[in-house]
């Protein structure tokens, strides 16, 4: 039997499903300006129910995001809230990872700057939440180049630095660029994260992402999403969310017996992205335990 590190589930979509409120283009971010006490509230039911690390809503915190909306100067009060709402929720001895998401977008690598530029606003972003948090988790790479920018502008983060790809709905071999998933390993030995993961993308295309990962020479894991799929509208520029469609065949047992799965594959970090809620990460901390795993 196996440690299991077991990651929360979706914070962004929680978030926003319990604040009623209507979906904007800063997704979460908006959810924490207008009620922070969410975020910790968030945090905490995961913690109760059996994950071991809290993922901060910094996701979509970032200066060129908040940039287009007139509210670039609020980036280190939102770093803070999140950072703080964290902290607020973690029992002692669970530890928190600090969210890197996309720059501009979620599956549009065709939008991210090049490396240098990218490597510094990574580089910003670290440097305000060191000291604070336990790891860095890089999400939804969705290609090389977003992949190297942001490695770079974790390198000298001096804590444990995960990387989690999203891989095509229909194709876990591909990127969502396109490119071949085995092109992020001469990066990966490189930067030598601590771990690399796959994340935001259908149950279903991870085991065959799981078979090219494992062969990076790092602990690997997955965290999918419960998502119909990634819409062309979407795919626009300052989308909101409600252009995506939350699964209905995808219960706590169904993405548990997908997630045992993986377990099986040799996958020892686990946890579910949007759509996957406190529910199901019971579910999979049940599971786990009947097992035989022990949860780390």
């Amino acid at each position: 039997m196996a440690d299991i590190t077991l990651l929360d589930g979706s914070i962004g979509q929680e978030l926003v499903k319990r604040s009623g409120d209507a979906p904007t283009p800063l997704w979460s971010t908006r959810v924490m300006m207008d009620h922070p006490e969410l975020v910790g509230d968030v945090h905490a039911d995961y913690f109760s129910r059996g994950a071991t690390v809290a993922t901060t809503n910094t996701y979509a915190v970032h200066r060129s995001r908040l940039d287009r909306v007139g509210l670039g100067d609020q980036l280190p009060d939102l770093i803070e809230a999140a950072l703080s709402q964290a902290e607020r929720a973690r029992p002692a001895g669970r530890r928190i990872a600090g969210a890197l998401g996309p720059l501009l977008a979620s599956y549009r690598p065709d939008l991210n700057p090049e490396v240098e530029e990218a490597a510094e606003k990574f580089t910003e972003l670290v440097a305000m939440m060191a000291d604070r948090v336990d790891l860095f988790l890089i999400e939804t790479v969705s290609s090389v180049q977003e992949a190297e920018g942001a490695l770079r502008g974790t390198e000298q983060a001096d804590k444990p630095v995960w990387l989690a790809l999203s891989v095509m709905d229909d194709d876990g071999t591909r990127l969502r660029s396109g490119e071949p998933l085995s092109g992020i390993a001469s990066l990966v030995d490189r930067f030598t994260p601590e771990a690399v993961l796959i994340n935001c993308s259908r149950p279903e295309a991870v085991p065959a992402a799981l078979n090219i990962i494992a062969t990076f020479g790092r602990p690997f894991g997955a965290y999918a999403n419960g998502f119909t799929g990634i819409t062309q509208e979407f795919l626009q520029d300052a989308p909101t969310v409600d252009a995506l469609q939350q699964r209905h065949d995808l219960g706590p047992d169904e993405y548990a017996d997908q997630a045992m799965g993986w377990v099986a594959q040799g996958a020892t970090i686990i946890g579910g992205c949007c759509e996957v809620g406190p529910d199901h990460i019971q579910r999979l901390a049940d599971r786990l335990c009947a097992a035989g795993h022990s949860i780390v």
